[in-house]
């Protein structure tokens, strides 16, 4: 099976300013973000990019979808580089991030049609994709408030179904479920495994250690920008006792 997402060799490198450099506690001004980090997602698979804060999976996830270039290495998102076919990539993918902010004056009504406008849907196809995720996401008798009268919850899950409006085939969600209450955050989950179902390649990153064993079928762990581990999820199991054991005993190795 032709993998859908290939990342070969990519390493960033971030200049810190004086403020970010008292906030990590160090004296160095260049901070190593991602090295030399190379995996593959396949096509009705959940990869799950597992790693605690600041160990580089948003930076990974920021390459793969061309908000910022490597230094080196390269992407290949469904045969297209991210580095000189970028809008290609972006075309077949969806992006969620909590990064994405909505204007707050807008309704997620507007917004979505604003975005299914950019990605060249029509009419018909806009009214019926609507349609079909307001009602799994219990968007429809909020879909008319504005974005600053919702909840953080509500928020979450427009920005989802936006990041997705045009039915892509590769879904990328950093951290999908962070902030949200335990019934919503089983919505998405569920609907990432629908997603599977349909073929959809998947990258999640996350550091809770039971969405990861719940929902992903490859994981690979980074710390300190460095996947240290890139498996099967079947092939965790044989090695240790659960996802979270053999991260620590990974992590330690790692450290040492």
């Amino acid at each position: 099976m032709e993998a859908k997402i290939k990342v070969e060799n990519i390493s960033k490198t971030f200049t810190l300013s004086k403020k970010q450099m008292k906030i990590n506690k160090t004296k160095d001004r260049k901070k190593v973000a991602v090295k030399n980090l190379s995996f593959l997602a396949y096509p009705g698979e959940i990869y799950g990019l597992l790693g605690p804060n600041g160990a580089g999976k948003t930076t990974t996830l920021r390459c793969i979808s061309t908000l910022i270039k490597p230094d080196k290495g390269n992407v290949f998102v469904n045969g297209f580089s991210i580095l000189t076919e970028a809008t290609e990539v972006r075309r077949n993918i969806g992006f969620l991030t909590s990064d994405l902010k909505l204007e707050e004056f807008f309704t997620p009504n507007y917004l979505f049609d604003f975005f299914a406008k950019l990605h060249n849907l029509s009419d018909s196809d806009t009214k019926s994709r609507k349609a079909e995720l307001f009602s799994k996401f219990g968007i429809d008798d909020f879909k008319e408030v504005k974005i600053s009268d919702l909840s953080s919850g509500m928020r979450q899950k427009v920005q989802l179904v936006i990041s997705i409006v045009h039915d892509p085939d590769i879904i990328i969600f950093d951290e999908p479920t962070n902030g949200l209450d335990i019934i919503t955050a089983k919505i998405v989950t569920d609907f990432l495994n629908e997603l599977k179902q349909k073929g959809k390649t998947i990258i999640v990153s996350t550091h809770i250690f039971s969405l990861v064993e719940k929902i992903c079928d490859r994981v690979g762990i980074i710390i300190n920008g460095k996947l240290i581990y890139d498996d099967l999820m079947e092939k965790v199991c044989q090695q240790s006792n659960s996802i979270e054991e053999l991260f620590f005993e990974l992590a330690e190795v790692e450290e040492e």
